[in-house]
């Protein structure tokens, strides 16, 4: 089983965004944004990669196959799970999953705002003897379904006797993008 981490910065300090790595022994940083850019300093991509090698965390920028705002081909995400490059992006992050704990990164502290739940994570939780966990900024780990039941939550779906959890699941996802645009 490949365990795949999530984690977004929002405006954390450092001290906390480490602790959080090292709480949850995260080996690797996946950079999942389009443009590694913050108005955070500790955030920006040079100085991010730096702190965290002198912690011995590696680093590495996938945000041109794996980000929310490509530079080109499709946004919608139902589209972009088709294309070459998230596959080839996909494939690297399971690559790096069989060598060391990764965890996915992106900005939006809640992963429910962000395109690593809606794009990336969804794609990976489907795929066999894969777990996808988040950390939260309360300190804790969320599964990828806890998670989910939450999108449900959040959109009012739970409650709905008639339609499949599979089906609820995915109209929550529809809605969630809709909504993030």
């Amino acid at each position: 089983m490949k365990d795949i981490l999530t984690i977004g910065h929002s405006n954390v300090s450092w001290g906390e965004f480490h602790y959080g790595l090292d709480y949850f022994d995260v080996n690797c940083i996946i950079d999942v944004r389009s443009s590694p850019r913050s108005r955070w300093p500790q955030f920006r991509k040079r100085d991010l990669r730096t702190a965290l090698n002198r912690v011995g965390i590696s680093y590495i920028h996938l945000g041109d196959s794996l980000g929310g705002h490509p530079k080109r081909g499709p946004t919608a995400y139902d589209d972009r799970r088709g294309t070459p490059e998230f596959a080839t992006g996909i494939e690297t992050v399971l690559s790096i999953a069989s060598r060391c704990r990764p965890a996915l990164m992106c900005s939006e502290g809640d992963p429910l705002h962000c395109h690593r739940f809606l794009l990336i994570s969804r794609h990976l939780n489907d795929l066999p003897d894969v777990g996808v966990w988040h950390i939260r900024h309360d300190g804790t780990l969320e599964g990828h379904t806890q998670a989910e039941n939450r999108l449900l939550a959040l959109h009012r779906m739970s409650d709905d006797l008639l339609t499949s959890r599979e089906d609820q699941v995915a109209e929550a996802y529809v809605r969630q993008e809709r909504k993030l645009g």
